[in-house]
């Protein structure tokens, strides 16, 4: 609405060009800025591309915009990721041998480690270790331990090829599966009520542990030491990698018999231990090789089709999906022996965490996602918060219990 500046702005040009004509007088062009001045307070340079602004203009200019104008980030804020372990406990006796899994982490916060021919049980919320259980030299060594899903039974697959299902609670032996290998039993999974064993047989049998006769199929895939079955968070699809560089694709529902897979993958140069279902994709499957392979492969186990392959420079043993972001952690052999952070789909390194000193073997992931554990050659067991921090309870409802939409009916049939 200020007509003396409107017209200034509009008749500024057709000036320009007369002046430019002719040669200014120091007259005219000392009225011209004083006129500049008085109309324009000097701000004719905002939002112009012209030259930069002084340095007390352009801070005092930026600043008013970014506090009233510009909308506040919603980007989250940069995770903190500690380089060194939370902690640190030893772990003398256990076994260096890249085709076992002697570590498990379960649903009542108990983690699971087997030294040698004895099976440990570490209460993560007071830190007390017990011992739940030690076989004799016949048996042993112990060659794999599993949490079931109700974090209260514990499988222990053994060197003399059986398996032992163990309540942890009252530290008392259920039972023993024989008969199911001819050598030891390496790998172990569950599935519900369902227990899948590997061994270096080369066999994979499921196991229903509800019932006397619990062999309900056995796969036959591999000609080497199955190492690394893992189940689907569905249920319904069983990945299983061995030393015969070959991981296949079991389907649950499939009518083809024992030997009919779903897919078997063979571009891996090395035994295949580490596996890991995507949380957030179904049908995402992460693959890790061995020494002469070094790649962290993504599967679609739906198409078959390989996705991506990642040459990481070392062995694979282990690998572990974030629950909460798109992100997987990786551990590693010689010649760092590192924990490596990758996001996903960039593959771009977002940390490695270092403190081994030989390969790391192991690696489980507590109940609420945050804290990894893992166990090496050099016989520790450490400690990362590499997720990130639980969230806190949610406090509690509230609403009496008893009241709901059904608390008058005593019985719904």
């Amino acid at each position: 609405m200020d007509f003396d500046m409107a017209h200034y702005l509009l008749t500024e040009g057709r000036r320009k060009e007369k002046e430019n004509s002719s040669m200014r007088s120091p007259s005219k062009e000392a009225y011209r800025k004083c006129l500049a001045e008085t109309l324009l307070n000097n701000q004719t340079r905002i939002l112009a591309f012209k030259s930069k602004p002084s340095a007390s203009i352009q801070g005092m200019i930026f600043n008013e915009v970014c506090s009233s104008h510009l909308p506040k980030s919603s980007a989250k804020p940069c995770r903190y990721i500690p380089q060194d372990a939370e902690r640190t406990l030893d772990a003398p006796g256990l076994i260096d041998d890249y085709y076992l899994n002697l570590l498990d982490w379960g649903s009542d916060n108990v983690l699971s480690i087997a030294l040698g021919n004895t099976v440990y049980l570490w209460d993560a919320l007071d830190g007390s270790t017990s011992e739940l259980l030690s076989v004799n030299e016949e048996a042993g060594p112990v060659t794999s331990v599993s949490w079931a899903p109700d974090g209260r039974h514990i499988a222990v697959g053994l060197n003399n090829s059986e398996v032992q299902l163990w309540d942890s609670a009252a530290m008392r032996l259920l039972r023993t599966l024989h008969g199911r290998h001819r050598s030891r039993v390496g790998a172990l999974a569950w599935n519900n009520h369902i227990l899948t064993t590997g061994g270096m047989d080369g066999l994979i049998t499921n196991n229903n542990v509800r019932v006397q006769s619990s062999v309900v199929e056995t796969c036959r895939g591999h000609q080497e030491e199955v190492c690394g079955p893992k189940w689907s968070s569905s249920g319904q699809h069983l990945a299983s990698g061995g030393n015969d560089n070959l991981i296949h694709i079991w389907d649950r529902s499939s009518s083809g018999g024992p030997n009919k897979w779903l897919h078997r993958f063979e571009n891996h140069t090395a035994a295949v231990k580490a596996l890991a279902w995507c949380p957030f994709q179904s049908n995402l499957l992460a693959l890790g090789g061995g020494g002469g392979d070094r790649c962290i492969k993504f599967w679609n186990t739906q198409t078959g089709a390989c996705l991506n392959s990642v040459d990481t420079g070392s062995q694979v043993c282990a690998l572990l999906w974030n629950k909460k972001e798109r992100e997987l952690l990786s551990s590693h052999g010689f010649a760092q022996n590192q924990l490596t952070l990758w996001k996903y789909p960039s593959m771009v390194k977002v940390a490695e965490l270092t403190g081994h000193t030989l390969r790391v073997l192991f690696m489980v992931q507590s109940p609420d996602g945050c804290t990894v554990a893992s166990a090496s050659g050099d016989e520790t067991l450490k400690f990362w918060n590499v997720f990130g921090t639980p969230e806190p309870p949610k406090p509690a409802s509230k609403v009496s219990a008893n009241v709901g939409p059904f608390t008058s009916v005593s019985r719904i049939r």
